[in-house]
């Protein structure tokens, strides 16, 4: 049966679809708009895991515990402050995954190689009309801009910069994880450990943190995947090759999917963190008398003693105890030496006010306060409504 020729208005129209078609914009969209989507899905899941840990720290902002640098012991700091320290990484990553999508363009009605020469031809020379039609199908996608220039693909930088934030977040978790692991073998601070399982199978006894252990191991994955659109980037010959396919399959779900097991298991990590105040008490008692040394040298002047002589007291008898604590494996003693000088005599019942923690851990409670009320909630306020959503993983 003879089909009856198409008028003119409904040829273009098919016209244009063709063009369309062929020329990759459907296809380049879609990966656009999963990036939207990826990156959309993976600040919720961010958002619950600052949160959580947010709360984390306004709980346990005044909680004493000891710093350290070179991971060795320094001063005082608390546990909330050390937490804000992981928040203030993840909130860097929320916003650097905000931007990242609000960065997001169409590509565009553009052509073969970006040149928009087909449909230049298809309106008859009208340049108008062009921009007209790349302004409505770039509206009609749900897009706001779309790149003004491209070759027959958008830059493959953008691939880049989607990528970049995730790595970036993988580093931010696998410091936040490596902390949590050095803090659970000083038996401080320990991941969730459910009633049945099984921390090692070869020792019964063993607490493995088996979930910071996974997002580190995920990190690692996830920080590595970058390198593949920088490469694809780089190798992108004049307005395109092909060569960056089977690549971006691969490499771009992987990246997200990644992120998101990442993100979902310390969501879990952070909704059931164990802190254990009396260990932490005890290793500041370990170290707090050679922490406290100049405070007990300033109290000694103010009550008539010079300080030079008292310098030289207390650098002997630091000495004496710190050869017992490790020649011998005893504790610190340079407390009990101190008040068994009676060059100290003036300061004995300074003493216990001298040593309390608190007074060694300066502005953290403070600090922790208003980090909290000025850079975290405000970034959360948005997902408010999203955040009753917990975790459970099997292990």
């Amino acid at each position: 049966v003879c089909q009856p020729p198409l008028n003119p208005k409904r040829r273009r129209r098919r016209l244009v679809v063709q063009i369309m078609i062929t020329l990759y914009s459907i296809k380049q969209t879609g990966i656009i708009t999963r990036f939207i989507k990826g990156l959309y899905k993976s600040y919720i899941s961010l958002a619950r895991v600052i949160d959580r840990l947010a709360n984390f720290a306004e709980k346990y902002a005044d909680l004493p515990t000891l710093g350290f640098t070179h991971y060795q012991p320094a001063q005082l700091t608390t546990v909330g402050k050390r937490a804000c320290l992981w928040l203030q990484d993840l909130v860097m990553d929320m916003r650097n995954l905000q931007r990242a999508r609000e960065d997001l363009r169409f590509r565009g009605v553009k052509g073969t190689t970006g040149t928009q020469a087909s449909f230049l031809q298809l309106f008859q020379g009208d340049h108008e009309k062009v921009e007209e039609l790349d302004r409505k199908v770039t509206e009609m996608t749900g897009f706001k801009k779309s790149y003004l220039v491209t070759g027959q693909t958008y830059s493959r930088k953008v691939d880049i910069d989607s990528l970049c934030v995730l790595a970036s977040l993988g580093a931010t978790v696998h410091k936040i994880c490596t902390d949590i692991r050095l803090l659970a073998n000083l038996k401080e601070i320990e991941e969730p450990f459910e009633k049945e399982q099984i921390g090692s199978s070869a020792m019964p006894y063993k607490r493995n943190p088996m979930r910071a252990e996974r997002c580190c191991s995920l990190a690692r994955h996830l920080m590595a995947l970058v390198s593949d659109p920088l490469q694809t980037a780089a190798v992108q010959w004049l307005e395109r090759t092909l060569d960056d396919s089977a690549n971006r399959r691969i490499s771009l779900p992987e990246s997200f999917l990644t992120a998101d097991i990442i993100l979902s298991t310390l969501q879990n990590i952070t909704e059931g963190l164990v802190v254990y105040p009396k260990v932490i008490e005890r290793h500041i008692r370990h170290e707090l008398p050679f922490m406290a040394t100049e405070n007990i040298i300033m109290a000694m002047v103010k009550a008539g003693g010079n300080r030079q002589d008292c310098h030289e007291k207390i650098r002997v008898l630091s000495q004496k105890a710190a050869a017992a604590v490790k020649q011998e494996g005893g504790d610190n003693e340079l407390l009990a030496r101190v008040q068994a000088d009676p060059y100290f005599t003036p300061i004995l019942g300074q003493l216990d006010s001298i040593l309390d923690p608190k007074t060694f851990i300066g502005r953290a409670p403070q600090q922790v306060t208003r980090f909290l009320s000025e850079e975290v909630r405000p970034v959360l306020e948005p997902y408010k409504s999203k955040m009753d959503v917990k975790t459970e993983l099997q292990l």
